[in-house]
């Protein structure tokens, strides 16, 4: 073996660590820490899809053509993916998000470190993931991942970052340590609540701006939309006690960008399709894989107007979604409103 071989975490302690969920994110990140010379273990919900997965060496469902790393292993047994791990990674979808860890948490270890994949807002309540790990278990670490990373543009070995957030050094540098690799670049932070808002928040704006490339509007227009977007978050982010500076880095503008400027998005898959004139539901079931961001609207515009934030953009995809009002009354209102100023920090003291 040569030295290009050698993983990069070979000089590092081998870890037991689990990833729960089967999505095309979740399998990204099992095939970098299985690649890693980690035990590696991902839970799967359904035992068919998980054998299948064993079988043919590969998650025919969310990223086909991709091979599995050999030393992977996949199981529907929750209690046998999780035993005995010093590391799990949480890919659930945010609506089922707090029943797998409930489920999970009689299992883990004191001191297991809880790390969020899920770039969401729990379903009715505006609960975040780290807030879900932190009520549903007892003296584990918390953190969150996030940042621009498509899953498929990750297991084709595109040079990617990300970052790791927790107010919990030492779980920052493991998780960083467990992850790198020659194309996966692990940057950290302390801001839990801001790295974990950004990714939610920038969902809602892929819908928009694939609504608007349906339409047939251009660069101009979808520049427009993520520049306005980026203040719209960062006005949310400061009314409701995150850091607004957090959004200037990988897991806020950086990730705005890479969901609002291509179709390998699924809320911008959305937004393309009831741009196009589909119902929000023909939408979502046809792209058949779970889009965040249709929830975050709704949970975002209600604390929005409850905070008394102007988020204009937000509630034009609202009155667009879920209140039935045509696309082109929408834009004219958005045209027509107040003019203010292009940025509203400033680096003056």
């Amino acid at each position: 073996m040569t030295s290009t071989d050698v993983p990069s975490s070979a000089s590092e302690p081998r870890h037991s660590i689990a990833i729960l969920g089967g999505g095309s994110f979740g399998t990204a990140i099992a095939n970098i820490v299985a690649g890693n010379g980690h035990d590696t273990r991902q839970w799967m919900r359904d035992p068919e899809r998980a054998a299948a997965c064993m079988a043919q060496g590969e998650n025919q469902y969310y990223l086909p053509g991709v091979a599995l790393h050999p030393d992977l292993n996949v199981t529907a047994d929750l209690e046998q993916a999780v035993r005995g791990c010093q590391i799990v990674f949480v890919a659930i979808p945010s609506k089922s998000f707090r029943e797998v860890v409930h489920r999970a948490a009689p299992v883990l270890a004191p001191g297991t470190m809880l790390i969020s994949l899920t770039k969401g807002i729990e379903h009715d309540q505006f609960h975040l993931m780290s807030d879900i790990l932190r009520e549903e278990t007892d003296g584990m670490r918390v953190g969150v991942l996030s940042g621009p990373n498509f899953a498929k543009e990750v297991v084709a070995a595109h040079y990617t970052a990300t970052v790791i957030a927790s107010e919990d050094e030492s779980l920052c540098s493991t998780i960083q340590k467990v992850l790198h690799s020659e194309t996966f670049r692990v940057y950290s932070s302390n801001d839990v609540f801001g790295v974990e808002l950004a990714g939610a928040l920038k969902n809602i704006y892929a819908i928009v701006t694939g609504m608007a490339v349906a339409l047939g509007r251009g660069q101009n227009t979808t520049s427009l939309l993520i520049t306005r977007a980026l203040a719209e978050m960062m006005r949310f982010a400061e009314a409701i006690g995150a850091d607004p500076m957090t959004f200037i880095g990988l897991a806020g503008v950086g990730d705005l960008i890479l969901t609002c400027s291509s179709d390998l998005s699924r809320n911008y898959r959305v937004g393309y399709l009831v741009g196009k004139g589909r119902k929000l539901e023909e939408a979502v079931t046809e792209i058949g894989q779970v889009a965040e961001g249709v929830n975050t609207v709704r949970l975002i515009k209600a604390k929005a107007d409850e905070l008394g934030v102007y988020m204009p953009l937000v509630s034009a995809i609202h009155a667009i979604l879920f209140e039935g009002t045509p696309i082109p009354m929408v834009i004219r209102e958005l045209m027509s409103g107040e003019q203010t100023f292009d940025v509203a920090y400033s680096a003056k003291p």
